[in-house]
């Protein structure tokens, strides 16, 4: 049995609790109409999701694997190429890559914001690349042409994309955002002289709406935006078979669709993402006040002036990591780590021939950051815990004396 004073690192019950009638009516519509793949309830999510994102098309599809795969795929990402994004990343980004028919290759991150820094994204392209012989942008380390890069907007945060998105037009590449965990994140763009959406800001997006997302489904579910309409309709046969039509295969496709279902349930509580990401902000803040005094010995996070974060993630940094969660799991207390290793580390990635030190700040990272409880319903008392139980660990109180 569950121990009711225990704080879980998510609660996915109480929000599907609050909803349970209009969850429920959108099961109730897909059995009486017998809609189940496409049809009313995919497009108006798709409507109203674009709009959410001010983006002109979103797309629908099976997962955010799917999404970054098939967006990488319809900008002309494909065999042969390299694709430049982040060590410390979810595996999606990486496979997604690859099963675009490209190879990932990587560069460091900022160490304050975890995102890809633009120094480095400079530093790769002027001295780990030359021009081919057509004039295209080719790594030096693989011999590959650089196609395109992918920022990850990390634990609710948006990269620095006007930096990026000057490096990628100044060398000719295609920017595809992994807006995975940053649904309703803003980026204030110098350029544009305005805030701006994740999803709104390169050639194309991906978000996942796996469950334990801002906006999550209930299963997998993803989808794609973008302002080009050429890759709106090379992604929608890309999902979907190939077809243009039905029966009519223009290429080879995949069975990438969005469920009915699933699309009913995210349409649903899409109403409420705005409330639950400023709910998120506010716990943001107060965990930020609880914490203060830890400063020297416990990292918070940090937000950029031109960065609105939807928190899909708390990230603390602290030493002697292991041990703080195991005090805080016998306080009741559930934490996360993402991630513990970065990908350029990973057995899956051995034949990339990187190796430790390659990537020093996203390694440093990963071995002390810290993800605490964060939800949209998380109390204050909670909180006040979770923060006494940290401050009051035999790490951070010894780093402190």
């Amino acid at each position: 049995m569950t121990d009711p004073n225990s704080i879980p690192f998510l609660d996915l019950v109480a929000p599907h609790a609050e909803m349970l009638e209009e969850l429920t009516n959108v099961f109730q519509k897909a059995l009486r109409t017998a809609g189940f793949i496409g049809g009313p309830m995919v497009e108006e999510f798709e409507q109203s999701f674009a709009a959410s994102c001010d983006a002109r098309y979103a797309i629908g599809v099976s997962s955010g694997t799917d999404a970054l795969r098939v967006a990488l795929m319809a900008a002309g990402v494909g065999e042969g190429d390299s694709v430049i994004t982040v060590p410390n990343t979810f595996i999606a980004t990486t496979e997604a890559i690859s099963q675009a028919g490209a190879r990932p290759e990587f560069v460091d991150v900022d160490a304050r914001t975890y995102n890809m820094a633009p120094e480095k994204l400079r530093e790769f392209l002027e001295h780990q690349c030359s021009r081919g012989d057509a004039g295209k942008l080719v790594s030096r380390r693989t011999g590959r042409p650089v196609a395109a890069v992918v920022p990850v907007h990390l634990y609710g945060q948006t990269a620095e994309m006007d930096a990026i998105q000057e490096l990628a037009d100044r060398y000719g590449l295609i920017v595809i955002e992994d807006a995975c965990q940053a649904h309703g994140a803003q980026y204030f763009s110098t350029k544009a002289n305005g805030w701006m959406k994740a999803g709104s800001m390169g050639r194309a997006a991906a978000f996942s709406f796996y469950p334990g997302k801002n906006l999550g489904a209930c299963g997998e579910a993803g989808a794609v935006t973008t302002n080009d309409v050429k890759i709106a309709e090379k992604v929608r046969m890309l999902r979907d078979h190939g077809q243009s039509k039905k029966y009519y295969h223009d290429i080879e496709g995949y069975n990438g669709r969005l469920d009915a279902i699933q699309a009913g349930l995210l349409q649903a509580k899409l109403a409420h993402l705005s409330k639950w990401n400023e709910q998120r902000r506010e716990r943001a803040t107060e965990y930020n006040r609880l914490l203060v005094s830890a400063n020297d010995t416990v990292t918070l996070p940090y937000e950029p002036s031109w960065s609105r974060a939807v928190y899909h993630l708390y990230v603390v940094r602290i030493k002697n990591r292991e041990k703080v969660m195991d005090e805080l799991k016998s306080a009741g207390i559930s934490t996360g780590i993402h991630y513990p290793i970065p990908l350029h580390l990973q057995k899956a990635y051995k034949p990339l021939n990187y190796a430790q030190g390659d990537f020093p700040i996203a390694e440093t990272a990963s071995a002390e950051i810290l993800s605490l409880p964060m939800f949209p319903t998380l109390t204050a008392k909670q909180q006040a815990q979770v923060a006494s139980e940290l401050l009051q660990s035999s790490c951070v109180e010894m780093a402190a004396k």
